[in-house]
């Protein structure tokens, strides 16, 4: 195959994800000369839209979901730009809870288990007091948060097991870690999930499928549709798929950018919007500095996979049910109403996170397909007294077996990461070379606004360091 180089461009840009495209765009407002590299053969990153059926009614989303308009700034401008059609997450209805014994109650939306008003109470004061204490966090520097270090030196399991020694408090805090991050409690430090909590508009709008929340709105047209849409509006040409970074080289003159297609790009400014426990998968010269090398073998991704079941009729509905079912310890984790009725699409997805999930993800995929119909039908069934009909179309995604992900949603650092010089680090410039991604971001880290932003970010440190000038 016949290689080329590319001399003079002002930035290389890697990955053709949510980051490196806003990003992106950015520069090419600039006026300046750039290529965007992305190792898969799609742009959008964790972002995946696929048709529902083979009927072509309407598309489901395998990646990011959600959206709100009003603290997602960024990402709802985007949407009126796109002009698509933004959806209301549904929070009607009685959802499903199964206990530990496996006995399966219906409760209230939004209810978190069947529970006596004594325990409520006391899990409803955990969650006030997690909210309280992530307030506190310095998101500008996370080491000037009061008492930073000790929190920091803590898994967060360890933190709320001393801090409120019950052991409901610990199996909900781990369960609403594993719904964000993707991994048990075990391994963020308490410091780091606080923070994360702070940068997301607190816990109650992280968690909360209503409005100002995490989980508000969906696009009819499919999240990749942004990358999409913003792709298109680049230079022609400048998107380069399936062109895996492997060599980064910095001297005197700038960046040599080498791919795995052998293509080699010369460039003043290259921005990453690699996760950091994927730079390993590319040979700097020089190498990081030690700083960011420890960071980039310390944080971890989570296990997020999804699996939607497809449906010819929201059959749920007539039996006032919200689609929610949420489970500990088994292969589904929870689920959501993810219909489009102006499609004609009808979904219930099903998350599989953190532990159990790896456990689920271990199985054939015919036994994976197995165990998520048979706990979905015991659920539902047992809900609406009735038998189910069975799904049209049944579609996974793991992403933890993808190559260029690795896991989801974004990495997180464990105990004494943060406060380091390592978790300092995660932002900083390495001389020409500029980080993104959601993981970097001020606010929403871990979900697309974070990520939109991040690119913005690092596209204007790119602009002002070269004085918006260009080699065009």
């Amino acid at each position: 195959m016949a290689t080329t180089q590319i001399n003079n461009l002002d930035v290389v840009i890697v990955g053709a994800g949510l980051s490196g495209l806003r990003a992106a765009r950015e520069i090419h407002a600039a006026g300046l000369k750039y290529v965007v590299l992305e190792a898969m053969d799609r742009v959008g990153g964790k972002t995946l839209s696929v048709p529902a059926s083979s009927k072509g009614t309407g598309v489901v989303d395998l990646g990011a979901a959600w959206i709100n308009d009003t603290n997602q700034s960024e990402m709802y401008s985007l949407a009126q730009e796109f002009s698509f059609d933004l959806v209301k997450q549904r929070d009607e209805g009685d959802s499903m809870v199964r206990a530990p014994d496996g006995k399966i109650d219906k409760v209230p939306y939004g209810m978190l288990a069947n529970l006596e008003p004594e325990q409520l109470e006391r899990l409803m004061h955990l969650l006030q007091k997690i909210g309280e204490l992530a307030e506190k966090s310095n998101t500008s520097d996370p080491s000037l948060t009061p008492h930073a270090e000790t929190l920091d030196s803590v898994s967060l399991h360890d933190f709320v097991a001393d801090k409120f020694k019950n052991e409901d408090a610990n199996t909900l805090v781990n369960e609403l870690v594993k719904a964000l991050v993707g991994l048990e409690s075990s391994y963020p430090s308490a410091l780091y999930f606080l923070d994360t909590i702070k940068r997301a508009a607190g816990l109650a709008n992280m968690i909360s499928d209503g409005k100002n929340g995490g989980q508000y709105l969906r696009n009819r047209q499919g999240n990749q549709s942004f990358s999409v849409e913003i792709a298109r509006g680049l230079t022609p040409g400048a998107v380069k798929l399936s062109s895996p970074v492997t060599s980064i080289t910095q001297s005197a003159t700038g960046c040599v950018v080498e791919s795995k297609t052998g293509d080699k790009y010369t460039a003043k400014k290259v921005i990453m919007s690699l996760p950091s426990c994927l730079l390993p998968t590319v040979q700097f010269s020089p190498r990081l500095p030690q700083p960011k090398q420890l960071l980039s073998q310390s944080t971890k991704l989570g296990y997020y996979s999804k699996t939607i079941l497809v449906f010819s009729e929201p059959w749920w509905l007539a039996a006032d049910l919200s689609g929610v079912y949420t489970s500990t310890g088994t292969a589904i984790s929870f689920t959501r109403d993810t219909c489009v009725p102006e499609d004609g699409q009808y979904s219930i997805t099903c998350f599989h996170t953190g532990e159990t999930g790896r456990s689920w993800s271990r199985l054939s995929a015919e036994e994976r397909r197995t165990a998520v119909l048979e706990e979905f039908k015991t659920a539902f069934e047992t809900a609406t007294g009735e038998g189910i009909p069975d799904p049209v179309n049944v579609i996974e995604k793991e992403w933890t077996k993808d190559p260029w992900t690795l896991g989801a949603p974004s990495p997180v650092m464990p105990p004494g990461l943060l406060t380091s010089e390592a978790g300092k680090a995660l932002y900083e410039p390495f001389q020409n070379i500029h980080f993104v991604g959601t993981e970097t971001a001020d606010v929403w880290r871990g979900y697309m606004e974070g990520a939109v932003r991040s690119g913005l970010r690092g596209a204007r440190e790119v602009i002002d360091a070269l004085g918006g000038s260009s080699t065009r």
